[in-house]
């Protein structure tokens, strides 16, 4: 097994403190605490977590001010808490990097959920080439191609086409395209998924869909089996 990942919970009441870090140190998480920004920045340079949980009125310097200094990581995440519910500071949470945005007050459960999930999305990938069939995806490199052809991607497209072939032959639920792509606090249309799908079929050259299927009522499903140009029709 690997090194347990590092959490650092940010807040200045020492109850919540207490209660996030002790569940999260159950669950098998290393956890480190911060009672402000400030300190919070101190413990990030030593500590290097992998993901930070942190509330937003703090003293000294708050949650909004640690998000614009935290932000810009792609391997570290940020899980916002705040009693204040409000879409507006949801959006505006999500706009200066944050993961996720949950609402005091809160199950263990449902933080557990999206810390996981969290860091599933922001962890570095392990396996450096993804390969689905003729389709390779380089995760360091961010170069897709397609056989012999390389794709152009938007950074959209190609965090969806990355997912589906980490589960190539699978069928995934639009649900859960959308928890693992968007992110759980995603403010739009559901329908942005088949959106994404019919570009990456057009950049695909899958004009009969059947390299990415539509399992009716579910979701879709990358195939590794179909050639390229079988693909193409």
């Amino acid at each position: 097994m690997g090194d347990p990942a590092r959490l650092l919970v940010v807040d200045d009441e020492p109850s919540i403190i207490d209660f996030i870090a002790m569940g999260l140190r159950h669950e098998g998480f290393e956890v480190r605490t911060a009672p402000d920004g400030r300190a919070a920045l101190r413990v990030v340079d030593d500590f290097k977590p992998q993901l930070v949980v942190l509330d937003l009125m703090m003293p000294r310097m708050d949650g909004w001010e640690l998000c614009r200094a935290l932000a810009g990581d792609r391997n570290r995440g940020i899980i916002i808490l705040s009693a204040r519910d409000e879409t507006t500071d949801r959006i505006q949470g999500l706009e200066l990097g944050a993961d996720d945005y949950l609402v005091k007050p809160f199950e263990f459960g449902e933080l557990l959920a999206r810390v996981k999930a969290v860091l599933r999305r922001r962890q570095p990938d392990l396996q450096r080439v993804v390969r689905a069939g003729e389709l390779s995806i380089d995760t360091a490199t961010r170069e897709v191609r397609l056989a012999d052809r390389s794709l152009e991607l938007s950074v959209r497209e190609y965090d969806l086409l990355h997912f589906l072939a980490l589960n190539a032959d699978q069928v995934l639920p639009r649900q859960r395209l959308l928890d693992e792509v968007w992110g759980y606090n995603f403010f739009g249309d559901e329908n942005n998924v088949e959106v994404y799908i019919r570009y990456l079929r057009n950049k695909l050259g899958d004009t009969d869909h059947q390299r990415i299927q539509t399992v009716r009522g579910v979701g879709y499903r990358l195939r590794s089996d179909v050639p390229v140009a079988a693909a193409e029709g």
